[in-house]
């Protein structure tokens, strides 16, 4: 890859800038505190993850409304530990999740070192799958948000990663070609794959090294190993 033909950088924001798990873990057990007391907090997110990944997933090729996604996550969660909860519960804790979601702003680690190296060499921006209010404020509360010329999100785009509409809409967004921009995220199939059959470069941001790859892709386990590739 030459460095030199890329003027414009995109970012992923969950699990690639913002630290969603972190972030996640501290909003349930302030939820839980508040009203679920007795709900070990460890033990709910070690269910809660992968469920709410296979969700995503769901959501990501319209399998499932993002009403299905905040109510099927948790409802699927609770009774795999067999806690007893009404619906109605389901839908205030699912309410407060996202009002207090974006009030903690954990980022990984090297995230704004690397984002203050690239500032000043490219233009920086952010294609998410993430619901457009809740994003925003993400973005504001960790300072994340002056960094960023645009946003694109799948609301605005009307389709979501890895389809190619998104690519699309964000590049007409920033006024590049996509032969002068790079994806950089976490999720193989809608970051870099979908990045790859647009025809854009991209890199996989893989921190806990849980892809087993046997295709031709560039891959990072920190962030700031960007400083060395762009």
């Amino acid at each position: 890859m030459d460095p030199n033909t890329i003027t414009d950088i995109f970012f992923d924001l969950d699990h690639t800038l913002w630290d969603f798990d972190k972030n996640s873990h501290l909003a349930f057990d302030k939820i839980f505190k508040q009203s679920h007391p007795t709900i070990d907090i460890n033990q709910f997110i070690s269910v809660y993850a992968p469920i709410n990944q296979a969700c995503w997933k769901l959501y990501q090729v319209d399998k499932i409304t993002h009403e299905e996604l905040r109510y099927r996550r948790l409802k699927q969660s609770f009774d795999a530990l067999n806690y007893p909860i009404s619906d109605d519960e389901i839908d205030r804790i699912a309410i407060d999740y996202i009002t207090f979601l974006p009030d903690n702003n954990q980022l990984f680690d090297g995230a704004i070192e690397v984002l203050d190296y690239l500032y000043s060499k490219y233009s920086l921006h952010i294609i998410t799958n993430g619901f457009a209010e809740v994003q925003k404020r993400k973005m504001e509360c960790s300072g994340l948000d002056s960094y960023f010329k645009t946003v694109t999100n799948s609301e605005m785009a009307g389709v979501k990663k890895p389809h190619k509409n998104i690519f699309e809409f964000a590049l007409s967004l920033a006024n590049v070609k996509k032969e002068n921009a790079i994806m950089i995220g976490d999720c193989i199939d809608a970051d870099v794959r979908g990045a790859m059959q647009f025809g854009m470069k991209a890199i996989l941001f893989d921190e806990k090294g849980i892809h087993d790859i046997d295709e031709e892709i560039l891959v990072i386990k920190h962030l700031i190993e960007l400083k060395k590739i762009i």
